[in-house]
């Protein structure tokens, strides 16, 4: 394993910038932290990296090159994370609403079950094009052929747990009480917020 330990601290670096970076995974960590509290967060942080093992599964059975060379496929990808993103946002633009706080946090406070979280996570990682890209550029330029597809099933668990670990790391933070009540003082501007963002978001991969 000391053999690809260089190829592997490439591939870490690469995987901590990416999922470091803003996007749909860290839109919905926030709005699931702030609504459904901790617990529903961290389940949702565990779809999205469990989403994470739909990429790396295609990346190692050639399916990413499939989808790279096939404008069609690729292009249908696009549209269904699109919509499944514009979904999600004009849902919480549906609750944006100017209610009382007391009214605002009743709202959301319905409870919401952990697969309904599990699942949404998973979607939104999933069907992420961009992901797609980054684990197409990983396995196609930055990981040797003639690395063992143990060792690369081996990097693809690491940064399933990665992501695991940094959405739980947020959630955390995101779901502090000082944090939420912060957000909640927003009330509906923060569900438009959300909404918008997930819509541009939306526009943003279909463009």
């Amino acid at each position: 394993m000391l053999v690809y330990l260089d190829e592997f601290i490439l591939i870490a670096l690469a995987h901590f910038f990416a999922v470091a970076s803003p996007g749909p995974d860290f839109a919905i960590v926030l709005k699931q932290s702030v609504q459904q509290g901790r617990a529903n967060a961290l389940w949702t942080s565990f779809g999205v990296g469990l989403g994470i093992l739909v990429h790396v599964s295609y990346c190692l059975l050639g399916v990413a090159l499939l989808l790279s060379q096939s404008e069609t496929l690729f292009t249908a990808v696009k549209y269904i994370a699109a919509l499944y993103l514009a979904y999600l946002g004009v849902q919480a633009l549906r609750y944006a609403k100017p209610n009382s706080e007391q009214e605002n946090i009743t709202e959301h406070a319905v409870t919401e079950s952990n697969w309904t979280a599990l699942k949404r996570g998973f979607l939104v990682n999933a069907l992420n094009p961009k992901a797609t890209l980054f684990f197409l550029s990983l396995f196609t330029l930055v990981i040797e052929p003639t690395t063992p597809s143990s060792v690369q099933l081996f990097y693809g668990v690491y940064m399933a747990l990665a992501t695991w670990a940094w959405f739980s790391f947020l959630s955390l933070v995101l779901s502090k009480t000082t944090v939420r009540q912060f957000f909640r003082r927003a009330g509906h501007w923060f569900d438009r917020g959300i909404g918008v963002i997930m819509l541009l978001l939306a526009v943003r991969l279909v463009m």
